[in-house]
Formats: C-alpha cells, sequence, structure tokens
C-alpha cells in the first residue's frame, strides 16, 4: 500500500491558494456590486486606452516602423538582462567570457547602425 497521508499538506495548501485566490477575485466583485451603482452608461463604456473612438478597421495594418522599433527595444532590453549576469559571473568566466560578450555586442551594434542607416529610427 502506498501511504498517501504525505500529500495530505500539498493538498491543505492548494485547497487555502483555491480558496484565498477566489475570495481575492469574487469579493470585491460583489461588494462593489452591493454597495455601489450598477448603471452602465455609454461614457462608461466608451474607449478609454487611447482617448478617442477608433475611426479604422480594427484589422488594419500597421507600419513597418513600428515593429522595427519594438523589436529594437527588445533587443536593447534583452542586451541589458545579458549584461548584468555577464557583468557578476566576468571573474568566473574569464577571456572566455569577455570575448563572447564583446562579439555579442558588436553583432548587436551592427545590427543598430543598420536599422539607423535605413532610417528604421525616423519616425515622421
Amino acid at each position: 500500500m502506498v501511504d498517501l497521508s504525505q500529500y495530505l499538506p500539498i493538498l491543505l495548501f492548494l485547497g487555502v491558494a483555491v480558496v484565498l485566490s477566489s475570495a481575492f477575485v469574487f469579493l470585491p466583485m460583489g461588494v462593489s456590486r452591493l454597495t455601489g451603482a450598477h448603471n452602465p452608461t455609454t461614457e462608461k463604456l466608451s474607449e478609454y486606452e487611447c482617448g478617442f473612438p477608433a475611426f479604422e478597421e480594427p484589422r488594419s495594418q500597421f507600419d513597418v516602423r513600428f515593429y522595427l522599433v519594438a523589436i529594437l527595444f527588445i533587443i536593447f532590453d534583452l542586451e541589458a538582462a545579458f549584461l548584468f549576469p555577464w557583468a557578476v559571473s566576468l571573474g568566473i568566466t574569464g577571456m572566455i567570457g569577455w570575448t563572447s560578450m564583446i562579439v555579442f555586442l558588436a553583432i548587436l551594434t551592427v545590427g543598430f547602425a543598420y536599422e539607423w542607416k535605413m532610417g528604421a529610427l525616423d519616425w515622421e
């Protein structure tokens, strides 16, 4: 026979987690429904993200430069994410780690220079 009593603390932990997460989700909704005035108007249901109603079809395409700037942001975000652990472990990795990071930074610099030269960063 398998002794399942070892799993009791895990089941209790999962049960408490489900109860607490459900309470944090549904209790505020119930309290606001009971205490607040639920009166949706057209003003309350209007667009709030951009500040004005959409005037184009939602499936319209974005300009390619938007994607290039987004990719450039991701590249430099990843660069920063790689630079911090590299700087901390430079004493362990030695010359091989330093050389590989210089090659990595050189590739990123060439890509950035290419984007800049092609005018991807010029916004109209």
